[in-house]
């Protein structure tokens, strides 16, 4: 690409693959993977579902492609998160926040996630490679831990932690409006700030902190 092509920003082909994904990543949020055809993709971008194969090979790599970029994103901000030289508890609690922040921005990852596990009996879950990344950044992370770091916590197993959090977030987010349709919309900020408030408590609960200064 040339400088004048790169100053005046992506190319007509990259804004399409972008188009692509985002349309894909909405529909298979909503309605599955296997529910998703590639023509509704394409109706959504407004091409023909031929055009898509000219970026994808198949639904299949879309998908994992939407996958990728979805999880990927937070990858990104936990690590900022657990990185850093702050107490242990003030960068756990920044993890906790990170990821209801996530979700609230880009709620696909919670129904894609339920979408996800709820297929796993009949074809295994697709995101195994793209939660391994998380499960290996945790390790790293708990390996550097400074024996004095840990000893004034309760001992609590980072898998069970993990999926208190996650899973807390992903059934609200997903689940919760269809079967407490009463309680609103919880992508709203002030659902989205409760529920970030709860879900600390509940960190701290299991860890067996007191509340720090991160909210």
């Amino acid at each position: 690409m040339s400088q004048a092509e790169a100053a005046s920003g992506p190319s007509r082909s990259e804004r399409t693959r972008s188009s692509i994904l985002q349309e894909a990543e909405r529909l298979f949020a909503e309605r599955g993977f296997e529910a998703t055809r590639l023509e509704d993709v394409a109706e959504a971008v407004g091409i023909r579902r031929a055009s898509i194969v000219y970026y994808f090979r198949d639904k299949r790599e879309l998908y994992d492609m939407v996958l990728g970029s979805v999880f990927g994103g937070f990858h990104a901000r936990l690590e900022s998160a657990l990185g850093g030289t702050a107490p242990l508890p003030h960068r756990v609690e920044a993890a906790v926040s990170a990821w209801v922040e996530y979700v609230g921005e880009r709620p696909a990852l919670a129904r894609l996630l339920l979408r996800e596990v709820a297929g796993a009996p009949e074809r295994g879950p697709a995101l195994l490679d793209h939660i391994q990344p998380f499960v290996d950044l945790v390790r790293g992370f708990i390996a550097k831990l400074e024996p004095h770091e840990t000893e004034a916590l309760s001992p609590v197993e980072p898998a069970h932690f993990a999926s208190t959090i996650a899973g807390a977030t992903v059934f609200f987010v997903a689940a919760m409006p269809a079967l407490l349709p009463d309680r609103g919309d919880p992508l709203k900020p002030e659902q989205l700030e409760a529920h970030r408030r709860e879900m600390l408590g509940i960190a701290r609960r299991l860890l067996g902190v007191r509340r720090t200064n991160t909210g």
